[in-house]
């Protein structure tokens, strides 16, 4: 597991699992509140009998460790966690077990990767580790396993494509813009994203999502902002260079325009959560006409919305587009809405009749998100991807 799926909404807009899941959920749930706090003794466990079971996987992770470390079992166990809220977990794991395929990952893999996490905890646990605690996780990481491995085996693309920096681009101290253009073709669609790897960072993949729709050409344009803590994010920004070669995972995400449904479209940005949204916008200025898109692009300030000039532009020569600029901080700003993304948009009301795309960081969609469902819209209303950027 390579990346953090956003947690889960409120269990009151989920599906309720069948009783006998909800019971399994409860048990593992238990479990890892007892074991949380040995988290450093859990995870070398886990690396050390995973690197014994099975010494190939070793290649999957960075030369540094600690970069990695508690990443990975704290992203297998809140999936795990997940088990009965299917609606979020099915499709993470199946976008998850076609993008693992670029490691080459086989089905031997996961059986150590099961039989290391269920050891690690076992080690801790100790009397706390009864049969069915056991059990319940043994069957919930099942689950979790055949849901990947079906995806993966359906999956007809290649497990990974290259592309060379074409043109990279300081927008400001910490924002870049990089161009790039790959030795085939990548099959995306606007909206989609796709893992990364770059070569001052070497097997630390991360999700980037294009800014644009594709093209005849095939390059591909990334928005990337060096976040605290973040080895990839901050590599990118200062230090890629022309002739850098990128390689991606297959394209994956579920952010779609509906151009024949006849709803509205709602579209909610945060900082560079505009990149596959603007990906949207860019396929739908191919067309003449489109459904009416209101585009809600926020920020903490009027400088970290660095792509509103740009949407401003494109609004003027679409009449099926409104852009609505948001700032946290910002008194007296013309032509502003003030306060967060959730406070905003829900000031507008429940948005009936709207398809609702949200992108942005896994804390601006759980706010947001959470605070439309109360303000009245509904579930089936809403799209978001479960990924973190860095």
């Amino acid at each position: 597991m390579t990346a953090d799926p956003v947690s889960p909404l409120p269990r009151s807009v989920h599906r309720e699992a069948p009783p006998a899941v909800t019971a399994m959920v409860r048990l593992i749930r238990g479990s890892w509140v007892k074991a949380e706090s040995y988290l450093p003794e859990v995870t070398q466990f886990f690396y050390g009998m995973l690197f014994t079971l099975a010494p190939a996987t070793r290649d999957f992770f960075p030369i540094n460790m600690d970069v990695q470390r508690n990443r990975m079992v704290r992203a297998l166990v809140q999936v795990v966690q997940m088990v009965d809220q299917p609606d979020d977990l099915l499709p993470y794991l199946r976008h998850l077990g076609r993008d693992h395929r670029k490691f080459g990952v086989e089905p031997k893999h996961y059986e150590a990767i099961g039989t290391a996490l269920l050891a690690a905890m076992r080690t801790q646990l100790g009397r706390d580790w009864t049969p069915d605690v056991e059990r319940a996780w043994a069957e919930a990481f099942t689950i979790i396993a055949r849901q990947m491995q079906e995806a993966a085996a359906a999956d007809d693309n290649p497990p990974n494509w290259s592309a060379a920096v074409a043109e990279h681009r300081r927008v400001s101290w910490d924002l870049a813009m990089v161009r790039l253009e790959p030795e085939r073709p990548i099959p995306f669609r606007a909206g989609q994203y796709l893992s990364v790897e770059v070569p001052q960072r070497p097997r630390l993949w991360r999700y980037l999502s294009p800014a644009n729709a594709p093209r005849e050409d095939g390059s591909l344009e990334f928005h990337v902002r060096a976040v605290d803590g973040g080895w990839v994010s901050r590599a990118i920004v200062s230090h890629t260079q022309a002739g850098d070669v990128w390689r991606f995972g297959p394209p994956l995400g579920r952010l779609t325009v509906d151009r024949e449904n006849g709803r509205g479209v709602l579209m909610i940005a945060g900082g560079t959560g505009l990149a596959p949204l603007q990906s949207l916008l860019d396929e739908l200025a191919q067309w003449g006409e489109n459904p009416k898109v209101h585009l809600f692009y926020g920020g903490r300030t009027r400088e970290d919305l660095y792509a509103l000039d740009g949407l401003r532009m494109m609004a003027s020569c679409n009449p099926w587009l409104t852009v609505h600029p948001v700032v946290e901080r910002g008194n007296g700003l013309s032509g502003f809405e003030q306060g967060t993304l959730a406070d905003v948009v829900t000031r507008h009301g429940a948005w009936p009749g709207h398809d609702v795309l949200v992108s942005g960081s896994p804390a601006m969609i759980r706010a947001t998100v959470s605070r439309m469902l109360v303000a009245g819209t509904a579930l089936d209303q809403v799209k978001y991807d479960p990924f973190t950027i860095d």
